[in-house]
C-alpha cells in the first residue's frame, strides 16, 4: 500500500521587483500546485502608503499581517500543494523592523506589531520548501520601472537597498526548513526555458531528496 503524501507548501521570498509572483505562477502551472498570491490590487493603504509612510506604516504592516497569516491557516487546511508569493517572515523581519529603523514607524506601534507577529508565529507551521530570489537593487529597479505599478514610483533607491540588505542578513540565518537561494539578475526564467528548468530541477532535488 502506497504511503498518502503530505501536501506541499512551497513560498518564494525577495525583495520588491525580484520576480516572485511570475515564478509563483511558472511554477504553479508546472508542478500543478495552487498559487497563492500576495494581495496588491484590493489593498487598501498600499498607495497612501507610498505616498506618506510615516503615517500609513503601521496599517499597512498590521494588514499584511493579517492577510498573511489567514493565507497561511488557508494553506494548512486546504489539504493541496500550494505555491505561496511572499511570506508571512518577509514582514516581520524586513519591511517592518526597516520602517521602524528609518523612523517610520513609532515604537509603541511597533513593539506592539512584534507582539502580536510573535503570537502569530507560534500557531503556524514554516513552509515546506523556502525559495529565496536574490537580486541586485539595478535589476529590482529595472524590473520595477518595466511592470509599471504607478504606487511604486515613488520607491527609493535607498529604501530598497535598505531592504536588500534586510533580506540578506535574515536568508543568511534562516533556518525553519529547506532553503533554496537562486540568484535572478544572470538568469531569465520568463524567455530561456532551460533557466526555467534549473530551477524546476533544484525544487525537485529539495522536495524529494535527490542530489
Amino acid at each position: 500500500m502506497s504511503k498518502i503524501k503530505k501536501p506541499k507548501h512551497i513560498a518564494i521570498a525577495g525583495n520588491i521587483g525580484a520576480g516572485k509572483t511570475t515564478l509563483t505562477q511558472l511554477l504553479a502551472k508546472h508542478f500543478n500546485w495552487e498559487p497563492h498570491f500576495e494581495d496588491v490590487v484590493e489593498n487598501p493603504y498600499l498607495d497612501d502608503f507610498y505616498h506618506q509612510m510615516e503615517r500609513w506604516s503601521f496599517n499597512l504592516q498590521i494588514y499584511f499581517l493579517n492577510s498573511r497569516f489567514r493565507q497561511v491557516l488557508q494553506i494548512r487546511q486546504s489539504g493541496k500543494n500550494i505555491i505561496q508569493d511572499r511570506t508571512i517572515y518577509e514582514d516581520a523581519h524586513i519591511f517592518a523592523p526597516n520602517l521602524h529603523a528609518m523612523g517610520l514607524m513609532a515604537n509603541r506601534d511597533y513593539n506592539n506589531y512584534t507582539s502580536l507577529f510573535e503570537l502569530m508565529e507560534g500557531l503556524v507551521g514554516a513552509p515546506d520548501l523556502l525559495i529565496y530570489l536574490r537580486s541586485s537593487i539595478p535589476n529590482l529597479v529595472s524590473q520595477i520601472h518595466k511592470r509599471g505599478r504607478d504606487y511604486e514610483n515613488s520607491i527609493s533607491i535607498d529604501y530598497l537597498s535598505r531592504l536588500n540588505e534586510r533580506y540578506e542578513a535574515w536568508i543568511q540565518t534562516y533556518d525553519k526548513g529547506k532553503l533554496v537561494i537562486i540568484d535572478v539578475d544572470d538568469i531569465d526564467f520568463v524567455n530561456n526555458p532551460e533557466d526555467l528548468g534549473n530551477i524546476i530541477n533544484r525544487i525537485d532535488a529539495e522536495l524529494n531528496g535527490l542530489f
